[in-house]
């Protein structure tokens, strides 16, 4: 077990603190919840940048880090886009539904082509784009903009470029899962036979 991957194990443990930290505040409206959340995602969230510093600067990758830290992300940030885009009342801003229906389409999509992928040829090479760290960061920004409870205004254009950027790097994703699928031998069309 790496220092990274230990790392990355803290912050799938800070999940469910940061779920239990929401779901009180929007229910009492206590602002010690609303700082656990905060505090709680913003660690997670530093963590990210922290186990890819300490993975790469000291030679820590490994097959298991590859599978936890985007793992760590996904529960992180889907926990928090779906708790945000309940009716909240009047302790947060809400995420647009169709912000958070193009996030889970795209990681929907992406899982279900990673699938694909892996059955018909026993292995698949994912190839992170900038579109999809930007698309990250703009979810992030989104979600501890709202944490924050800072004015509302801006915060349209951020979830409006995280959308953008989301519906961008699904596409970026799937065209390169089609290229990986026709590269692989089993994808090419039979020959024809001509029957006399």
């Amino acid at each position: 077990m790496t220092t990274a991957n230990k790392i990355t194990i803290v912050r799938i443990l800070l999940v469910p603190f940061f779920i239990t930290q929401i779901i009180c505040y929007a229910r009492t409206g206590h602002e010690g919840y609303r700082l656990g959340a905060l505090l709680s995602f913003a660690m997670a969230s530093l963590g990210d940048a922290l186990d890819g510093y300490v993975a790469r600067h000291y030679n820590q990758r490994s097959e298991l880090g590859a599978i936890l830290d985007p793992l760590a992300d996904k529960l992180l940030l889907i926990s928090a886009i779906i708790l945000l885009s309940f009716e909240n009342h009047r302790y947060f801003d809400r995420i647009p539904l169709w912000l958070t229906a193009t996030i889970l389409s795209r990681d929907a999509i992406l899982l279900i082509g990673v699938a694909l992928i892996h059955y018909m040829m026993g292995k698949i090479k994912v190839r992170a784009h900038m579109t999809g760290k930007v698309a990250t960061v703009l979810q992030m920004a989104a979600i501890l903009w709202i944490l924050l409870k800072w004015p509302a205004p801006p915060l349209r254009y951020l979830m409006a470029g995280a959308g953008i950027f989301t519906a961008v790097s699904g596409l970026f994703y799937i065209l390169d899962g089609v290229r990986q699928l026709n590269s692989h031998p089993g994808s090419a069309a039979a020959p024809s036979q001509d029957h006399f």
